[in-house]
């Protein structure tokens, strides 16, 4: 590699891989031949979001209204939150299992020892339930001690609620530079998904593995000012991502992000109706849990070339 006096600013980290795979991704094998591994994730924040009734240091300002109320407590926010826990959870409940399809509850350990039932319910169906932090925060700058003490007091709620002990992380947002580490340290889990660069998994170290996210094929993108506003521009918008990966004919794996009090909502559910009607039948998609596909890749995927 040749060396360059660079301008100021600096070069990215050696660490910082952007190449990955390449054009030769390894072939993870996914079950009865399928081309795409499917993963849905419903992310559950309800009693988690940033609250001045929960002694948290401010109140959270992304909502359906987007407006932040400072210093005193904002009953208006947590009412959006709620309606995911009291309606939003049920209703989609519902449709997943309408469809016999099986997703990533991904948790706040906070939301699930307010609201046991936002794990329980999940879990009793068949779903995963993993954890995504203790508060809706970014871990980004957070003391060590403290993130150590977070990962644990979510495994510990979580498993409270379903008798079973997470193997998946997910950090809102930025992790810290710890996160990763902290997780091995800590023990038990199989995979974390802070990672957005890439249609693939990818070993991090023996036992424990990378599934990627996205934040496009995402229902958070159906708040204020953002992409979508009809339930049919999110349900076409992640079929399109579906059909080019098929076409495109090579295995790989796609994440749809959603949200109890978002696509929850009666105007918005028919999008998880209408996705899930394409996708679960067709033999070349499998729709599967994180920790199922994370155990998969580790047992079937070959070396790239």
């Amino acid at each position: 590699m040749t060396l360059i006096d660079a301008p100021p600013g600096g070069m990215p980290p050696r660490t910082r891989d952007t190449r990955g795979y390449g054009a030769h991704p390894p072939d993870p094998q996914w079950p009865g031949g399928a081309l795409l591994a499917l993963s849905l994730v419903v992310n559950v924040e309800e009693g988690a979001e940033m609250n001045r009734n929960s002694g948290d240091e401010r109140n959270e300002s992304r909502f359906e209204a987007h407006e932040e109320v400072v210093g005193h407590p904002d009953p208006c926010m947590e009412t959006h939150f709620d309606y995911g826990a009291k309606v939003g959870l049920w209703r989609v409940l519902e449709v997943l299992d309408q469809h016999g399809a099986k997703a990533t509850f991904s948790s706040c350990g906070r939301a699930i020892a307010h609201g046991p039932h936002l794990a329980a319910e999940p879990a009793a169906r068949g779903h995963e339930v993993s954890c995504h932090g203790w508060r809706w925060e970014r871990h980004a700058g957070m003391d060590e001690a403290q993130e150590r003490a977070v990962i644990a007091a979510t495994v510990t709620a979580i498993e409270a609620a379903t008798g079973t002990r997470p193997v998946g992380w997910h950090t809102r947002s930025a992790p810290s530079v710890n996160t990763r580490r902290l997780l091995r340290e800590h023990g038990g889990f199989l995979y974390d998904s802070d990672d957005y660069g890439d249609e693939m998994p990818r070993l991090h170290q023996p036992g424990h593995v990378i599934l990627p996210y996205c934040f496009d094929t995402n229902d958070m993108r159906f708040g204020p000012g953002q992409a979508f506003v009809l339930a049919s521009d999110f349900s076409r918008y992640c079929l399109d991502a579906v059909e080019w990966l098929l076409a495109e004919g090579r295995p790989r794996m796609l994440s749809i992000g959603l949200h109890l009090r978002i696509i929850g909502r009666p105007a918005r559910i028919a999008a998880l109706d209408a996705i899930l009607a394409r996708v679960a039948a067709d033999p070349r998609i499998w729709v599967a849990r994180r920790r199922d596909i994370a155990a998969h890749f580790l047992a079937h995927a070959q070396p790239a070339p």
